[in-house]
């Protein structure tokens, strides 16, 4: 088994359904509320590790009840935590609102201490990241953070993986460091101005990112599967049905965790993308986020239909 290094932040997520968002100053009844593990580079762990793959989370948390949630959700994983804890600060935490309807969501992000996050953080585990096989950040935590831990990787010929979450704005130095980049639709449409909207136009934007120097770029199409341009091929992988749709809210990371898992494990890169598809397919059949990522005997069964 290869060995994958995440750096990003673990946040509570605070779940709330409801038929629709309140407007500014309006308060509305929702059907159900969940608190549960979450925070993008923390559910990317989980769903590495449930795929099988030997994967250590890089991470600030304080000393609360979110904090011992994510040490919780970590451990029954098999998530290895390389993580401090802090007194200053809280353990991040997120709101979600998820549509009953299609099960679509919109996020509000507080990451907490982890907001705090150094290139002397990274620094310190330096070795953790240089001895991986994939190492996978996202931009939750500071962009300096994951500017250096992405040249350390780079510097020791581990392959890299940004999945540029939330949207933000990229110089070509960042992209430069990135073997693989994973943004969704709305994601790519910010990084190059091609709007995504179908496979042809996640194409347009995939080579658009190939030109500032990104070796492949992967573009998750949701219901439509994904992307995969490298500029020798360009393939698009379709979706795995395993059954009706809960919720949407973890299906980028549970691709990005099984796409590095495969990875790490030797798979040629399409073959890893069909890997973090089936990996998603089944999350979106879950309620939650961490909660919801398949183990590897799952995925390997959607696979083999």
């Amino acid at each position: 088994m290869g060995r994958v290094v995440i750096l990003g932040v673990f946040v509570a997520d605070t779940a709330y359904r409801a038929p629709r968002q309140p407007r500014l100053g309006e308060t509305i009844m929702g059907e159900s509320f969940a608190l549960g593990p979450g925070g993008k580079g923390s559910n990317q762990a989980v769903a590495a590790a449930m795929a099988g793959a030997e994967t250590h989370f890089i991470t600030r948390l304080g000393r609360d009840p979110f904090a011992d949630m994510a040490l919780a959700t970590w451990a029954r994983a098999g998530v290895r935590p390389a993580v401090t804890q802090h007194d200053e600060s809280y353990t991040g935490a997120a709101y979600i609102f998820i549509e009953a309807a299609t099960g679509n969501n919109a996020i509000i992000v507080s990451p907490g201490v982890a907001g705090t996050i150094s290139a002397a953080d990274i620094e310190a585990r330096a070795e953790l990241i240089a001895g991986a096989s994939v190492f996978v950040t996202q931009l939750e935590q500071p962009m300096p953070a994951a500017l250096r831990a992405l040249q350390i990787a780079r510097g020791a010929g581990v392959r890299t993986v940004l999945n540029p979450a939330p949207a933000a704005p990229l110089g070509d130095e960042m992209l430069a460091l990135c073997d693989f980049v994973t943004p969704n639709e709305s994601e790519a449409s910010a990084l190059t101005g091609v709007e995504v909207t179908s496979v042809e136009s996640a194409e347009a934007a995939a080579r658009a990112l190939r030109a500032r120097g990104v070796g492949a770029a992967i573009i998750t199409l949701g219901e439509k599967g994904a992307l995969y341009h490298d500029g020798a091929r360009s393939v698009h992988v379709p979706p795995f049905h395993a059954g009706p749709v809960v919720e949407t809210t973890g299906a980028g990371d549970a691709f990005n965790g099984g796409f590095a898992a495969a990875l790490a494990e030797g798979a040629d890169p399409i073959a890893a993308v069909r890997f973090g598809c089936a990996t998603a397919g089944i999350s979106v059949t879950r309620p939650g986020t961490a909660p919801a990522m398949p183990a590897r005997a799952e995925i390997e069964a959607l696979l083999g239909r």
